[in-house]
């Protein structure tokens, strides 16, 4: 089959249409593409930043939760006087209280001022620093039970951290008023009181 110039001029305009319409196809379907591209690109961001907020979000979670379990054991641990300002008065008041119970037949004590608390080898205590308040006891007993059940009111009785380092019991020799006491007892420890770095002196 032939195609004349008559027809060439009968086709020019159907192919000039032609062609505007391939053309414009094609920029429809570049644009297409290129709209398509930077839709999943923002999709793949706003899954990201999805992400990074549920992260977010079960942190916030984990901190509440953590905060509501170490608030109840501050607060108690600050009303036992093992964190904050020693508690001497009340070590006193209560060391008396002991003393009315005759758990020993007498006893003494000394405590010596709050020093700061140099562990070794060393530990890390976070953002507290440590005390320490030494107190010295000498004890008149009947028999070494006195002793346990006297350091074990201390531990029951006392609001704070009495840190037991040692005691020494020598038989009494020198009973001459008939006392009844056998045993003297020297122990020596201290209270530990944790205080916060950071807060205002």
């Amino acid at each position: 089959m032939k195609i004349s110039r008559d027809d060439l001029g009968v086709m020019r305009s159907s192919l000039a249409t032609l062609a505007v319409a391939a053309g414009c196809s094609a920029l429809l379907i570049f644009f297409s593409a290129t709209r398509s591209e930077l839709a999943e690109k923002d999709w793949r961001n706003a899954q990201r930043q999805l992400r990074a907020a549920q992260s977010e979000l079960n942190d916030a979670k984990q901190d509440r939760d953590n905060m509501d379990s170490y608030l109840a054991e501050y607060t108690a641990s600050a009303s036992r006087h093992l964190i904050g300002e020693e508690g001497r008065l009340d070590w006193i008041e209560n060391l008396e209280k002991i003393r009315t119970q005759k758990r020993v037949e007498d006893f003494r004590y000394n405590i010596g001022p709050q020093k700061l608390y140099a562990a070794q080898p060393a530990i890390d205590s976070g953002n507290y620093n440590i005390h320490y308040s030494e107190m010295k006891l000498q004890l008149d007993l009947l028999h070494e039970g006195q002793l346990f059940d006297f350091l074990d009111a201390v531990r029951e009785q006392i609001k704070g951290w009495y840190h037991l380092e040692h005691c020494s019991i020598l038989r009494n020799a020198g009973d001459s008023q008939n006392t009844g006491i056998q045993l003297k007892a020297e122990c020596s420890g201290g209270w530990i009181t944790l205080q916060n770095r950071n807060a205002n002196p």
